[in-house]
């Protein structure tokens, strides 16, 4: 009986994601660290991958994820072509909080603010951190939340099998 209600609990969860495939980014404003309006429509990469990582200055699982991957990011841009774009979704009273603490991090990333929870809900984004994966084409290939030690390695094997099957249907 335990098993049919969790099935019946993570089911609908396992339906969203499958939605979520092959969608591609919502249009929605968000603002720069310098408070420069921008649209997530315009979010790209000269089509190679993007992640694109929702997360909040309170969420320790989001900064451990997000700091681990800074450290291989670098690497990562140069063998893939990687861009990581973050979403902070820090309300509007925290969000003066978000560039210092992005610098004193040093993440070299692309850093915007939903303040509102826009971006956050038209993506169906409901805990964080939430990570996407999107394609040469911008769209939604990969997706999982929550973050576990180690899972950044993960997400570079799927960005490497997805930028060799690129380069395969290329020749």
């Amino acid at each position: 009986m335990k098993k049919i209600m969790w099935a019946m609990l993570l089911l609908p969860l396992f339906v969203q994601a499958q939605e979520q495939k092959g969608r591609t980014l919502p249009s929605v404003d968000l603002q720069d660290l310098n408070g420069k309006n921008v649209n997530s429509s315009t979010i790209e990469n000269n089509g190679k991958p993007i992640i694109i990582s929702f997360w909040a200055t309170w969420c320790k699982p989001c900064i451990n994820e997000l700091s681990n991957i800074a450290e291989v990011y670098e690497e990562w841009q140069e063998k893939t072509g990687v861009k990581v774009v973050a979403i902070s979704i820090d309300d509007a009273r925290n969000q003066s909080k978000v560039q210092p603490f992005v610098n004193g991090k040093g993440w070299d990333y692309e850093v915007y603010l939903d303040s509102n929870a826009d971006f956050k809900r038209a993506m169906n984004v409901n805990i964080v951190p939430h990570t996407f994966l999107l394609n040469a084409n911008r769209e939604v290939i990969w997706q999982h939340n929550s973050y576990n030690d180690g899972d950044e390695k993960k997400l570079f094997e799927r960005i490497k099998a997805m930028v060799e099957a690129s380069d395969k249907s290329q020749n």
